[in-house]
């Protein structure tokens, strides 16, 4: 899977680099043909902090065989990157989901910004608690009830009488809040 989504960003930069390099027609006198030039330009990448280390990787391997091509990853969230991308300051926006019609896409038309989306990966979160906490399940529903900024749940068993009683403070119990 690591393979398949360096594969993917790899050729997302490659798109992008040959967008953003250099023609080199005015540079041969006129001959035309063959060996075409070394890639240059920059591409300058921004976004969802999860996907930040895969572009980064794919950077570092693009970069290693295309010196002249300048790329740049930062990680200011999807939602920065997405603000970032639609005023132009940005070539690809690493995202986390898709872009929101009602306030991105807007913004993006506004400013003259085309886009495409490429799906890269799909990604999971995987929640470990204390051994000592029995805790079989819970919906994501239910963690989101837990880790909502101003949740005022003081045990699991606010979220549901099934659930254990204890604090969820991280040194009560090993559940992880905000």
């Amino acid at each position: 899977m690591r393979k398949l989504l360096a594969f993917a960003v790899c050729a997302t930069l490659a798109l992008g680099a040959a967008a953003c390099g250099s023609d080199d027609d005015d540079d041969d006198g006129g001959g035309g043909g063959g060996g075409g030039g070394d890639l240059s330009g920059t591409i300058r990448i921004d976004g969802s902090s999860t996907v930040g280390p895969f572009a980064q990787a794919a950077q570092e391997a693009f970069q290693g065989e295309n010196p002249g091509v300048r790329i740049t990853v930062a990680q200011s969230g999807t939602g920065g990157g997405f603000e970032k991308f639609c005023a132009g300051e940005t070539d690809i926006s690493n995202a986390s989901r898709p872009i929101d019609e009602e306030e991105e896409v807007p913004l993006c038309d506004k400013e003259g910004v085309k886009y495409t989306e490429v799906q890269v990966a799909n990604d999971g979160i995987s929640i470990a608690t204390n051994p000592d906490l029995a805790v079989e399940c819970m919906t994501s529903e239910q963690l989101k009830q837990l880790w909502e900024q101003g949740s005022k749940v003081q045990s699991l068993s606010d979220i549901d009488p099934k659930l254990p009683a204890e604090a969820t403070d991280p040194a009560a119990c090993g559940v992880l809040k905000r």
